[in-house]
């Protein structure tokens, strides 16, 4: 197994060991530090978890997934920016599963502050909450926080790096520290002689990191310009490592089917399949089984020979039946209010708008359907998986097959998209488990796309009812009630976000949120419970607008301007760039949406045009503040991408249930936009707000409404359900 420990070793250095001959960087802004994961051993020195300098150069331990959205690119700039290198000589890995790694932005997120009334001290409170993070191992990437929470403590790590070399620098050189320069990797002497941070790594590992201050704005040579991508050369090359990558020594495939109706498995027979050359094992996983094989394809053949009888699934059997169960908990009492302002229930002057809209169940479908790797040999687990939360998957994986965490070593390569799927566990517990099955066998484990599709963790279906007034032009009252899936997405003690923190002006707002209890998997997606909340506030604002006979975009700006100054900024920029209210060629309409989600407003235009018989979406603009544009080009990239997403969902998206199995298997039926009917995209970014806003999702939200207010200005036919392929010939 020689071959197995060199990928290992080099896949993951920061396993058990991780400097030769140097030192390992880090900042914490906490009361008491973590356990440093990067222990010492074969004569390497650990400080803290973040940056390592030893012979082999500067290395990036970044607990952050890389899965498309360039953060690793991000956090090197950070670094290098106060650690004097050039951002492309820093070496990047992710870290291994660690309280260290916790994410304090996304802990922070929980206080029930309103992000666009954020002032200084209720982010110096956010800040200490998030520290809690700590305490209960949150490491995970998601809701849009990796740049949020890397911002301040990558630099600090980089700074802390540069002044600790800096004073092994001047014990070495007899002068003092503030003779020193650092340039390009090296500390530069008065007398123009230059040590290399490698050369003082052995030094620096027994100096203890000095209290910093970091560098202004000002002196930024990467932060808020476009970088080119660090996985950029990997990914078009071919050479990036995905967890269907990792070739090892013996390496077998398998492949699984779980319960299509998540639940038990009442019997299979498996003679057919073991029959096959080539098949070596079938596992019996309770509520499905594993075929393991010569090759992937194999065992996936083999998988369609098994005969087996499923049990039932543990809720309605069709979408039909589902949605009956929403409108049913419409009429019940509400699981959480959000009385945001005045008194909704009025009686109000004014005209009355009813409107009530519904969204589907979606899944993720990303590019990469599950795959993990693990080999399981002397009572120690080693996985290979693409995961947004290591320590949980971590901890799913040894309870799956009965050893401590700490005997399992989780490796996390690039991912091939998630959008919130791969913060679930349960494909790398099923590598688990099979590899425990065969002790000393590595493990190649893919999901075919048909069953990645029909067991996910999906986006929940939502209905929702909205009513308001309007009166000289305004919107005088809204009451929104909205019906979602669990205490995932609603429920007491949850602020419905997408609707109840919208910096809208409106004298009498409520919102209320109704627990549907219905046992279909959900988990998040991306942008969560604002991809439907937007929708629904957004229509229901653009209806107001045209009862009140107001322009959409100056009946939202007249209540923006009121409450929040970037929001109204956002909207007033994409306004210029789409030349809002210019007459529009015939046949052509533009439909207007904002949102404030994840620390960032975004206002969002798009365009359709009439050809023929079929409506083609030409154009979108978009308008973001992210407060703090740390790479511009990659910002543009996401916005976009999340539009797109955000797009394909509401003209193609929709998981539906017969017989209480999921009716869409693959891409087919669960379509996407395509390069070929892409519309043309363009985007501003504004810094107006005073802290980082996050970029990954922030764009998906005002995406659907944009398209369905344009389709409305198009045809007059207001689209109140998703999605729209249903109503339009798109």
């Amino acid at each position: 197994m020689g071959r197995i420990r060199t990928i290992a070793r080099r896949s993951f250095l920061v396993g058990s060991a991780a400097v030769v001959g140097g030192v390992v960087f880090g900042a914490y802004k906490l009361r008491e530090t973590p356990q440093n994961p990067l222990t010492e051993s074969y004569g390497r020195a650990a400080l803290n978890p973040f940056v390592i300098i030893d012979q082999n150069g500067v290395t990036l331990i970044a607990p952050k997934s890389e899965m498309g959205q360039g953060i690793h690119t991000t956090w090197a700039a950070l670094i290098a920016e106060e650690l004097d290198l050039d951002w492309q000589d820093i070496n990047v890995l992710h870290g291994p599963p660690a309280k260290a790694y916790y994410n304090s932005a996304l802990m922070g997120m929980a206080l029930p502050f309103q992000d666009y009334e954020m002032t200084d001290f209720k982010k110096s409170i956010q800040e200490i909450v998030g520290d809690t993070a700590k305490l209960i191992g949150l490491q995970l990437t998601g809701g849009s926080t990796s740049a949020k929470d890397g911002f301040d403590r990558m630099r600090i790590a980089g700074a802390s790096a540069r002044e600790t070399l800096k004073l092994a620098a001047a014990q070495q050189l007899g002068v003092s520290v503030d003779q020193l320069e650092t340039e390009a990797g090296h500390v530069v002497a008065p007398d123009g002689s230059r040590l290399s941070y490698t050369s003082l790594a052995v030094a620096a590992a027994k100096i203890d990191p000095p209290k910093v201050a970091l560098r202004d704005p000002s002196q930024w040579r990467y932060l808020g310009k476009t970088m080119p991508r660090i996985d950029m050369a990997e990914k078009v090359t071919g050479a990036a490592k995905y967890g269907s990558d990792i070739a090892l020594e013996g390496l077998r495939f398998a492949t699984v089917k779980i319960n299509p109706k998540h639940a038990g498995m009442k019997s299979f027979d498996a003679s057919a399949a073991k029959a096959m050359p080539g098949v070596e094992k079938i596992i019996d996983l309770g509520n499905g089984f594993a075929v393991v094989a010569t090759n992937t394809w194999l065992a996936m053949q083999a998988a369609e020979a098994v005969d087996v009888i499923w049990d039932a699934a543990p809720y309605p059997q069709t979408s039909d039946t589902m949605q009956k169960a929403f409108v049913a908990a419409l009429a019940k009492p509400p699981d959480a209010v959000e009385q945001k302002t005045g008194d909704a229930d009025g009686p109000h002057k004014g005209t009355a708008v009813n409107a009530e809209y519904s969204v589907p169940w979606l899944a993720h479908a990303s590019m990469e359907p599950m795959t993990a790797t693990a080999l399981f040999e002397g009572g120690k687990l080693m996985v290979w998986a693409g995961n947004q939360a290591p320590l949980s998957a971590q901890r799913a994986c040894a309870e799956a097959v009965g050893i401590e965490p700490e005997s399992v070593t989780l490796n996390t390569p690039y991912i091939g998209g998630s959008f919130g799927r791969r913060g679930q566990t349960d494909f790398t517990v099923h590598a688990a488990r099979i590899a425990a099955a065969m002790p000393g066998t590595p493990i190649r484990l893919v999901w075919s796309r048909e069953e990645d599709m029909r067991r996910d963790y999906y986006r929940t279906a939502a209905t929702a009812r909205f009513k308001g007034v309007v009166d000289k032009g305004t919107a005088v009252a809204i009451d929104g009630n909205i019906a979602a899936v669990s205490s995932e997405v609603v429920g007491p003690g949850k602020h419905l976000p997408g609707v109840q923190d919208q910096p809208y002006n409106i004298p009498n707002y409520r919102m209320a949120g109704h627990a549907v209890d219905l046992a279909v998997p959900t988990g998040y997606w991306r942008a969560v419970e604002h991809s439907f909340n937007c929708f629904f506030l957004e229509s229901f604002i653009d209806e107001m607008a045209i009862v009140a006979s107001s322009d959409p975009l100056s009946f939202r700006l007249n209540m923006l301007a009121k409450q929040h100054e970037p929001s109204a900024k956002v909207l007033e920029t994409v306004a210029e760039m789409s030349n809002w209210g210019a007459s529009s060629q015939t046949g052509s309409a533009k439909g207007v949406a904002f949102s404030y989600s994840f620390g960032t407003p975004v206002a969002t235009v798009c365009e359709v045009v009439q050809k023929d018989e079929i409506i083609e979406l030409s154009n979108i603009w978009i308008a973001c503040d992210v407060g703090t544009a740390l790479d511009p080009g990659n910002i543009e990239a996401q916005m976009v991408g999340g539009s797109l997403y955000g797009l394909s969902a509401a003209l193609y998206g929709e998981i539906t249930f017969y017989d209480g199995e999921v009716e869409q298997t693959n891409f087919p039926d669960y379509d996407a936009i395509r390069m070929a009917n892409c519309p043309k995209s363009e985007v501003k970014i504004l810094e107006n707000n005073p802290y980082i806003g996050g970029v990954g999702e922030a764009s998906t939200p005002p995406a659907a409404p944009a398209l369905t207010n344009a389709l409305f200005a198009l045809t007059g036919q207001r689209a109140r359900k998703l999605p729209l392929y249903h109503q339009f010939n798109l």
